[in-house]
């Protein structure tokens, strides 16, 4: 431990780094590590300990497990779903694989109020993600809290003890927070230490000292990320940063000027690269997005090593990969979502060593750092853009046509959203160029189009979304623009799935 907080094991669950943000939106410092490095709870520095979700089963022979020694150490300990199973089975409880999972949202009975979900109601929505549930709490345990189809959905064993099946951590566990703040503040009594002005330095002096006295070369996307990533980095090693713009053809109508305008105002040395063509020919036919996703990657690097190769050597590559990517990519003990362009290591011959500050951080954490290093507001507030750009917003091959349709759509819906006083208030907006075709009537005549998809969602930190709930004049007026505006479009349609089960990103 760095400071003074609370220790997160990660078990393998999508949302373990999750758990760690929630504790730092407290103001109270916390730092997530593999599980078997448990022993780590030992450092007088560690307030509590929170044990994440997973996706083995507690019973399983080679499932992840930590020694009972953990669990009398005389330190406050909370167990959510997987690590609530973990203590169970531990500590003389059973668990066994449910005749009905639990997955969305239920509703819990609170039974013991004090000291966990103190101040919350004795009826509350909570967010379940489980096959498996407790059947018989360890000896010594009260029942906190049930649901319909989990009687342990909430056990404890105060001072130190307790566990839920369920997720505080996800924005749709309408208490989460204050279960949280119950536990770190009043229960681990941990104290409040963290801002962005305090981990700004701290991040910077990390860079110091792993990049020493090499070079960096930098990758800038236009995106927030990746010049949060180069500020910070300017910051750490100044005139040792060069950053390259990769110009793939792939990339929404005004990202250049963006990239330009930012190297401007920072005193970035940026290198613009024209390679449009080298990545639509390697894309030419591929449908799979999980191979565009890698070829896009490839193609990246490659075109890196050989801008480089005229610019002299370097020893660090800098990305702007954050948590969500190495949470869909697999990152540490996660299953894969999706991979990431950004996610995966380095090839070998290259040489180079991956930097990557902001890998333990979150769209909002970056905003906060931005905005401590003096970056625009407006710039800092673009909505997130995925690194393999229009590619995974295009169902089936990457056209000349397609990429032609999605910049107009995307500048027009950005723009809509900007009149209407919107952007600002939603996480992500963006349309889908489907890849099908539609009847509609224009002019009179019959019109063979294409089906757009637009897609806007509301979250805090990409790991769970919810659809945004339009008025029906919004979206007539961006269907209405959409098919008028850009001729090709024939019909429009609405995407009003969450995440989960859906991700935010169609590919």
């Amino acid at each position: 431990m760095i400071a003074e907080g609370i220790l997160v094991l990660d078990f393998g669950g999508q949302y373990a780094h999750l758990i760690g943000r929630r504790v730092r939106e407290l103001g109270v410092y916390a730092e997530v590590v593999p599980y078997h490095r448990w022993h780590e709870a030992i450092n007088p520095d560690v307030k509590g300990v929170i044990l994440s979700g997973g996706p083995r089963s507690v019973y399983e022979d080679q499932a992840p497990k930590v020694p009972t020694e953990l669990f009398q150490m005389g330190k406050p300990i909370l167990g959510i779903c997987y690590g609530a199973q973990l203590m169970a089975e531990a500590l003389g409880g059973r668990v066994e694989k449910g005749s009905a999972g639990e997955y969305g949202q239920a509703e819990l009975l609170v039974k013991q109020p004090y000291p966990l979900f103190a101040g919350t109601p004795s009826r509350q929505r909570v967010w379940m993600s489980h096959g498996d549930l407790v059947v018989a709490a360890p000896p010594g345990f009260e029942r906190a809290g049930s649901t319909q189809n989990c009687p342990w959905a909430a056990f404890q064993k105060p001072p130190y003890l307790f566990a839920v099946q369920f997720h505080p951590e996800v924005v749709h566990s309408e208490y989460g927070k204050q279960i949280f703040a119950n536990f770190v503040l009043s229960i681990c009594k941990a104290n409040k230490n963290w801002t962005a002005e305090d981990y700004g330095p701290r991040l910077i002096a990390q860079i110091q000292e792993q990049v020493g006295s090499g070079r960096v070369l930098g990758a800038l996307s236009g995106g927030v990320d990746s010049a949060v990533a180069a500020a910070l980095t300017l910051r750490a090693v100044g005139s040792r940063l060069t950053c390259i713009y990769v110009d793939t053809g792939l990339q929404r109508l005004d990202d250049l000027s963006h990239v330009e305008q930012l190297a401007e105002q920072l005193g970035l040395d940026l290198r613009i690269v024209q390679a449009q063509d080298r990545f639509l020919s390697a894309l030419s036919g591929i449908v799979d997005p999980e191979q565009k996703r890698k070829i896009i990657g490839a193609t990246f690097i490659e075109t890196f090593e050989q801008a480089a190769g005229s610019l002299g050597a370097f020893d660090y590559f800098l990305q702007g990969t954050l948590y969500p990517d190495v949470v869909e990519s697999g990152g540490g003990l996660t299953a894969i979502i999706k991979s990431h362009h950004n996610v995966g290591g380095l090839p070998e011959k290259m040489g180079w060593r991956l930097l990557e500050p902001l890998r333990w951080f979150y769209k909002d954490e970056v905003r906060e750092f931005g905005s401590w290093l003096g970056i625009d507001r407006e710039f800092l507030m673009r909505h997130p853009f995925p690194g393999p750009g229009l590619a995974v917003r295009i169902i089936g091959p990457v056209t000349e046509e397609a990429l032609s349709i999605e910049r107009r759509a995307h500048a027009l819906l950005d723009q809509i959203l900007m009149e209407e006083g919107v952007y600002y208030d939603v996480w992500q907006a963006f349309p889908v160029f489907t890849g099908i075709k539609s009847v509609a009537v224009k002019g009179d005549a019959r019109h063979y189009g294409w089906v757009l998809a637009v897609r806007i969602v509301q979250s805090q930190d990409a790991m769970t979304a919810d659809w945004y709930r339009a008025s029906p004049e919004l979206l007539e007026r961006i269907a209405s623009a959409l098919t008028a505006q850009i001729p090709e479009i024939s019909r429009v349609v609405y995407d009003i799935t969450t995440k989960p089960p859906a991700t935010i990103e169609w590919e």
